[in-house]
This record gives C-alpha cells, sequence and structure tokens, in this order.
C-alpha cells in the first residue's frame, strides 16, 4: 500500500498506543551514551595537538589557544564555541587538525560581544590546513552578519605546505579572507589582531 499517514494521524495512533516504559529507557539511554561520546570527543579535541604538544608549548612560556580566549573573555562561561569538530577525522595521514587548528567562538571582551579567531599553535604550529581557510571565513560572515567585533589571536606558521594547493585557488578558499577584511572595515566593524607568537605569510 502506498498509503502514508498524515502527522496529526501518527500523533493520535502514539497516544492510543504510548511507547513503553522498555522503548523509553532504552532511547534514553542511548541518547546518554551519545552525549557522553561526543563530550569525550570534545575533550580530546580540546588537548589540541596533545598533552606532550601543550606542555612544550607551556614550557615557552605562552597560552594555549584556549587559555588565551579565557584571559580575554569576561567570563569564560560567556564563550560559545563555534565549529569545534572542524576538520574532525579529516588528515590523519599528517597526524589529524583537531578543530582545524583554529578556535573560534563568540564571548563578551569589555562588554561587546566580540567573535574571536584564535590559532592553536599546539596543532602543526599553528599552520593553515584546507578547512583552517574555512572556519576563518564562516567565523567572519558571522561577525559581518552581527556586526560583531573581530578580535584575532595570532600564533601560526602560515599554510601548511604539503596541502597549499588546496588552500588558495577557489573563490571560497584563503584569498577569500583579504576581501571579507576589506569589507568588515567598509562596514566599520572593528577588527583586532593580537600577535602572539610567529606571524608568517597568510597567517598574518
Amino acid at each position: 500500500s502506498s498509503f502514508k499517514p498524515t502527522i496529526s494521524q501518527t500523533l493520535a495512533n502514539q497516544a492510543v498506543y504510548p511507547v513503553s516504559d522498555l522503548t523509553f529507557n532504552k532511547n534514553e539511554d542511548h541518547n546518554k551514551e551519545l552525549i557522553w561520546r561526543l563530550s569525550q570527543k570534545l575533550k580530546k579535541i580540546k588537548e589540541g595537538g596533545g598533552p606532550k604538544s601543550v606542555e612544550k608549548h607551556h614550557n615557552k612560556g605562552k597560552m594555549t589557544a584556549r587559555e588565551r580566549i579565557d584571559y580575554l573573555l569576561d567570563s569564560k562561561d560567556s564563550f560559545l564555541e563555534i565549529g569545534a569538530l572542524t576538520a574532525d577525522g579529516m588528515y590523519k595521514e599528517y597526524g589529524g587538525a583537531p578543530s582545524a587548528g583554529v578556535v573560534t567562538g563568540i564571548g563578551r571582551v569589555s562588554e561587546r560581544l566580540c567573535m574571536i579567531v584564535a590559532n592553536d599553535a599546539t596543532v602543526k604550529a599553528g599552520a593553515w590546513f584546507p578547512m583552517t581557510g574555512k572556519k576563518n571565513l564562516r567565523a567572519q560572515e558571522i561577525a559581518m552578519e552581527n556586526h560583531h567585533h573581530i578580535i584575532y589571536l595570532v600564533d601560526s606558521a602560515g599554510v601548511f605546505l604539503p596541502l597549499q594547493d588546496e588552500i588558495f585557488p577557489d573563490k571560497e578558499h584563503f584569498g577569500r579572507i583579504f576581501r571579507n577584511n576589506a569589507i568588515i572595515s567598509s562596514k566599520g566593524i572593528p577588527q583586532i589582531a593580537a600577535i602572539m607568537g610567529p606571524c608568517v605569510a597568510g597567517g598574518a
């Protein structure tokens, strides 16, 4: 039969035949497990390049990207991270790139909502992968759409050279960032760059 019940009919049937307690409990347990897996994945991602890389960073007297963001914000609890799962499972042949090597999100600085873009130098010295460029572009778009100030915390070795042919050539690639810089400036939206470490080539 090709009969398909309407939404109202489906809801009516659910009212007559409610989900059993056993099914509900199974669904609840399943969703709790998914939430736990996500929390564990995010915990791993927030380690950046890993404990050894973070320790090496600290030994240089430097904060990690997320530590810098926490220090900058009026309250670290106000930070809404965007794109933490970017590049998840990608670039495995190069050791991976958690969060595409850049932390982006919205938080309050001096009581103003700001878009914050911070290179994670524990991930390949903050080098730019193709997805790093796309993530930066999205952060700029959100800032333009909402007229948020942008604060760049720069600590980057520039383009990841083994993949440079995938970073520059297309309209929605790395070069569009500079075009966006000009448009953001024309809209009167402040852009602030704090140089926290290497600032190589396009990483500037």
